[in-house]
């Protein structure tokens, strides 16, 4: 269990340190970019978080056994219920800080979960170390944020290091069915996210005897990326991984369109990818397009199945993993919050190094969430998608597979 050294003064003067097992509502503050390049991705987590929050404070005896479901509110708190205050960071780190220290000092919340991307996360987390508050994250994945020695920061979803595996291992596994990769494109967005993930890509390719024929970094606020594009076109890699946000996701594929670019084999690294306005605005231009992902919405009947239904019932469409590994860091706040029996923040804090949920007591494609040293879940895991028609479908590895992998890549042909 990982020891909090709590900044005493500075709690009392916030008046941070009660215990508030009496009380009828508990603040926890959510933080994601409503505004923004990656606001569409942003405000569908929000919504996501807030259907956790309804499944924690209503009765939802269906979801069992997620942690919470059957009951109304928080049994280990008197029943008290949870209330969101929900803050935009506008995917930048300074406003996601002053949006932090906003939330703790005026507010006065208790925890906090998000906040999307990983060069936010980098900053918020940091300031609710600085206040001794909880921060549970359930989507940024860049490795740094479990090696900075930090006593309040848990991480719930798979990182950069995990996907960097698994995609070697899936180009390993096309090369024993006759479709050897030999050559390897990175393209990353140049913040923490990004960056993080291509470090341990280029790892893992070199591990793997890869050659890495091209390695674009960009930002993701840019407007065009022809020539990105073209550098592509001209070294003609057997695989391609992409790591971006929204939309620079959209222009990549409009842009590959336009120049006539299909690189045999795509990879997406989930994030821009996932979201749902990239899937109804680009869908028809990215067909065999590969991505990560932990979430499955399962047969009919099933928890997860149900829980989409209630997401859909909401936004009309369904829930995308980075959305639901948002909603699944909340709800393992909340289980952690429950055992606490406190809003301490070292009861929190106790209660979250000693987690030890299985996987039936998960929404997404986890082991289990269990935290390490680091506060990094040991549990977590992932597998791979692929785009066919309008949606995204299970096809790696073999034994989680929907249907059998297509290809080539096929893009808008």
């Amino acid at each position: 269990m990982r020891k909090l050294v709590v900044l005493g003064a500075s709690l009392l003067a916030l008046g941070l340190g009660w215990d508030a097992s009496a009380q009828s509502t508990i603040k926890i503050g959510v933080l994601m970019p409503l505004t923004g390049n990656a606001a569409s991705a942003g405000n569908s987590s929000k919504i996501a978080v807030e259907l956790g929050a309804e499944i924690v404070n209503n009765a939802h005896p269906e979801l069992a056994p997620l942690p919470l479901a059957a009951t109304a509110g928080l049994p280990g708190l008197g029943g008290a219920k949870i209330e969101l205050v929900i803050a935009d960071h506008q995917g930048n780190p300074s406003v996601g800080q002053s949006q932090t220290l906003r939330l703790i000092t005026q507010e006065q919340v208790i925890a906090i979960t998000g906040s999307y991307h990983s060069s936010v996360t980098l900053t918020t987390s940091a300031t609710a170390e600085r206040y001794g508050i909880p921060f549970v994250n359930g989507e940024s994945v860049a490795a740094n944020l479990t090696e900075r020695g930090f006593k309040t920061f848990f991480r719930v979803t798979p990182l950069a290091s995990d996907f960097a595996k698994n995609y070697m291992d899936f180009m390993a596994d096309l090369g024993k069915a006759g479709h050897p990769v030999k050559t390897l494109a990175l393209v990353f967005e140049n913040t923490e996210y990004g960056t993080s993930v291509a470090d341990t890509v280029r790892t893992y390719a070199k591990e793997r005897g890869l050659n890495l024929v091209s390695d674009i970094a960009y930002s993701a606020n840019t407007t065009d990326v022809s020539s990105q594009v073209l550098q592509l076109k001209d070294k003609k890699p057997d695989a391609v991984i992409f790591i971006s946000y929204t939309s620079d996701a959209i222009l990549y594929v409009k842009t590959m369109k336009a120049l006539d670019y299909l690189p045999p084999v795509m990879i997406a690294d989930n994030a821009g990818f996932s979201d749902h306005s990239f899937i109804t605005s680009s869908a028809s231009l990215a067909q065999g397009l590969m991505n990560r992902s932990a979430w499955s919405i399962g047969k009919p009947g099933s928890v997860t199945y149900k829980v989409n239904e209630m997401f859909k019932a909401k936004t009309g469409r369904d829930l995308d993993d980075p959305s639901g590994r948002a909603m699944q860091g909340f709800l393992v706040l909340a289980e952690a919050l429950n055992r606490a029996g406190s809003t301490k923040p070292d009861a929190i804090l106790k209660a979250l190094s000693e987690t030890n949920l299985g996987p039936d007591q998960v929404m997404m494609g986890y082991k289990g969430v269990k935290f390490d040293a680091k506060g990094q879940n040991t549990l977590a895991a992932t597998y791979l998608i692929q785009m066919s028609g309008n949606k995204y479908v299970a096809v790696w590895p073999e034994k989680s597979a929907e249907k059998p992998i297509e290809w080539p890549y096929k893009g808008w042909k």
